[in-house]
């Protein structure tokens, strides 16, 4: 393929180089002529591992070189990948000019051309700057349609310093947000010879995906410095607690707690986390992560007593009293505090859970219920239909199936909230088709 790579930068020299390397015609793109000079003697302007020989071997063998503008050859590609910087405002804030300077000179660019191009941001920003923004501006300059007489689609990168080139050859999977069929085709056929799965998936998906992915590596950073900081006033070995940490790939390093759904309870995880938090400040320690998460915790909680107001009903039964299902531990279960929530704000609240049977909840469990929820002899019941037909709204805190054919088999599909997703869908007809997908 012919492809044009707009900065040359960190990302655009490295996928330049390793394009060249699987044998696709590329032209580099900056407005620094002594990057473009440099680039051109075979050197490269960033210094990374591997990327001199591969711009060397390309500039050899006729398949790349780099210029200072690229309006002119935008006609001659198939595909444009813009790699240019977004770095951040004073307020945290993406700067997204440079997007904006070369969207305009290749959208002047398409105006000469007869190709179906495919424009494609390998630029990280965040959901909504591709189809808001991006094509806009292209449509504006090119006088055409995306979808129509150009493509676009976002393809964000994960290449490491020092390492990048081995990333670019060896990814765990490439991603592919397309705006239609035909921009995804071109840029799955560019990646041809990079064994790696690919996903096609939105572009908002693909967009947001890259900046969830950097923020759960500084998360993981910080998190295992905190538990530094804890364990080192305590003579405790820090490397050896995270290495056996990690040596579980069951929950610890795994998709397990990994997936948008309610908040979490029961005896251990609020306790211990307290706990941690306790004995670091105990020792003088201040560690902000661990100290954040009852309080996420909480506002989750809160995120959800708004979603139940967004379904406009007066009545909710929530199906599931336990943290999770099978048990009848309610200790810190956090749907007890959702269901008070709504209890002050007026709405009637029915709740069903098999496992939780009142004649038979003794001890501390039973006091612990009485004393969170006072209501519970008024608003508990012993029968799942009779929740679901005395309620116009049904949220969902465990996921069950009798729960879900249940709902299914009413004659009227009530509006759901399902926190073991976090989705919502609001019953608009008596289709049961949307229920379904969504649950």
């Amino acid at each position: 393929m012919k492809v044009l790579v707009w900065g040359l930068g960190y990302v655009g020299t490295v996928v330049s180089a390793c394009l060249s390397e699987l044998g696709h015609e590329v032209i580099g793109i900056d407005v620094d002529p002594e990057k473009v000079e440099k680039f051109n003697r075979g050197l490269s302007p960033i210094k990374e591992p591997n990327v001199d020989e591969l711009i060397t071997k390309g500039i050899e063998q006729g398949r790349l070189r780099a210029v200072v503008r690229g309006k002119k050859h935008v006609a001659w590609a198939d595909i444009s990948l813009i790699c240019v910087g977004t770095p951040s405002a004073p307020d945290g804030s993406p700067v997204l000019d440079y997007i904006y300077s070369v969207a305009q000179e290749i959208g002047l660019g398409l105006q000469e051309s007869s190709k179906y191009h495919v424009i494609v941001l390998r630029s990280t920003v965040f959901a909504g700057v591709t189809r808001h923004r991006l094509i806009p501006l292209l449509e504006k300059y090119s006088q055409g349609k995306a979808g129509l007489d150009f493509g676009v689609a976002i393809n964000p990168e994960f290449l490491r310093e020092t390492t990048a080139v081995k990333d670019f050859f060896e990814p765990p999977q490439t991603i592919i947000g397309q705006l239609d069929s035909p921009s995804g085709d071109c840029l799955e056929q560019l990646y041809q010879g990079v064994d790696a799965p690919i996903h096609r998936i939105a572009i908002e998906e693909a967009e947001v995906l890259k900046v969830v992915n950097n923020a759960f590596h500084a998360l993981k950073v910080g998190f295992a410095n905190e538990i530094g900081r804890l364990c080192d006033p305590i003579d405790v070995d820090s490397r050896k607690v995270m290495d056996l940490l990690c040596a579980d790939t069951k929950l610890n390093i795994s998709s397990k707690y990994l997936k948008p759904g309610f908040a979490f309870g029961g005896s251990c995880l609020p306790k211990d986390v307290r706990s941690l938090v306790f004995h670091a400040r105990d020792i003088g320690e201040n560690l902000p992560i661990m100290e954040s998460i009852m309080i996420s915790n909480m506002q989750h909680i809160e995120a959800a007593r708004l979603k139940i107001h967004d379904l406009g009903v007066r009545s909710i039964a929530v199906l599931g009293l336990s943290f999770k299902a099978g048990t009848d531990d309610l200790r810190e279960s956090p749907i007890l505090s959702l269901i008070n929530l709504c209890w002050k704000d007026g709405l009637k609240v029915l709740v069903y859970d098999p496992d939780v049977q009142m004649d038979q909840i003794l001890g501390s469990n039973r006091r612990y219920l009485e004393l969170q929820l006072p209501q519970i002899y008024q608003i508990i019941r012993s029968s799942l239909d009779e929740v679901l037909n005395e309620c116009e709204g049904v949220v969902l805190s465990q996921d069950r199936l009798e729960f879900t054919e249940a709902i299914h088999n009413l004659k009227k599909v009530p509006h759901i909230l399902n926190l073991t997703n976090w989705q919502t869908v609001v019953s608009k007809s008596p289709s049961f088709e949307k229920v379904k997908v969504s649950l």
